[in-house]
């Protein structure tokens, strides 16, 4: 099975794979707790401390591990959220057509023409800093771009034979939208996914390091680069490193996802040429 999987795809389930586990089990393989003070302002990296300390004197490989499950949590439901939402709405709008769809476009260009980060600053000074309003705003926001994709796919598979021949069966909408349009419409939706949830990582990354996305004592990766940027002109990497596996975390998912989206390609090619 593995010998089947090209080589990048295969460094980016590792490293996919490994960045999940650390996330899910940050509580029981953190050596020390997210807000303890265990050494010096900025020590180098150690026996004792593998990546050295922050900029409070706490150990960086344990914020590191809290800042996974943190960034990986918000990412994960944001982007759950953005795509329930903006597939849902983009198929409804592609299938229902009429007053519906108009609406919904013209509202989604609406969001779409202010900048997102701008929009999501003014949001969040205004809300409550909290995760659960981070996930809303972020998934909110990402969802338009769902949308537009999910309307343009949809549009495209409403129109084909096989669905003409469900709504003349006597098919409801719900029916036409889920066993007819959304299964010939993963592919793009899953090469969009890896994106969404890249996308995620790196707006709440951006959110954090201007002091809007999560608060302390909790942290992320986009928070950590923030407390410990000063440190980047005295030579230490502790800025670095949070960065670093920012950018880890997209690549690997990026390779994963466009495997994934070649699969389903190639499969469904086969299909059609059998």
């Amino acid at each position: 099975m593995l010998r089947r999987i090209p080589l990048g795809a295969l460094i980016g389930l590792i490293f996919t794979s490994l960045f999940f586990l650390v996330a899910i089990f940050a509580q029981w393989i953190a050596p020390h707790g997210l807000g303890d003070i265990v050494g010096g302002v900025w020590e180098p990296m150690s026996a004792k401390f593998v990546l050295g300390t922050d900029n409070l004197g706490r150990d960086l490989l344990s914020r590191m591990i809290y800042g996974a499950q943190t960034t990986i949590l918000i990412a994960v439901l944001a982007t759950l959220l953005s795509f329930s939402m903006g597939a849902i709405l983009g198929f409804a709008a592609a299938v229902v057509g009429g007053w519906f769809d108009v609406l919904m476009s013209r509202f989604v260009d609406l969001l779409m023409a202010i900048p997102t980060l701008i929009f999501g600053l003014v949001v969040l000074s205004v809300l409550p800093s909290n995760i659960v309003t981070l996930i809303m705003v972020m998934g909110t926001l990402d969802g338009t771009r769902v949308y537009r994709l999910s309307r343009a796919v949809a549009a495209d598979i409403n129109v084909m034979d096989f669905v003409e021949a469900a709504k003349l069966r006597g098919e409801g909408k719900w029916w036409v939208i889920f066993a007819e349009i959304l299964p010939n419409a993963l592919s793009p939706l899953v090469s969009e996914l890896g994106l969404r949830f890249i996308y995620a990582v790196l707006f709440l990354s951006a959110l954090s390091f201007l002091g809007l996305g999560v608060q302390p004592p909790d942290t992320d990766w986009g928070g950590m680069v923030t407390e410990n940027k000063n440190g980047v002109v005295f030579g230490i990497p502790a800025a670095l490193i949070p960065a670093a596996a920012i950018a880890a975390l997209a690549i690997s998912v990026n390779l994963v996802a466009d495997w994934i989206l070649n699969r389903t390609s190639d499969m469904k090619g086969g299909r059609g040429n059998g």
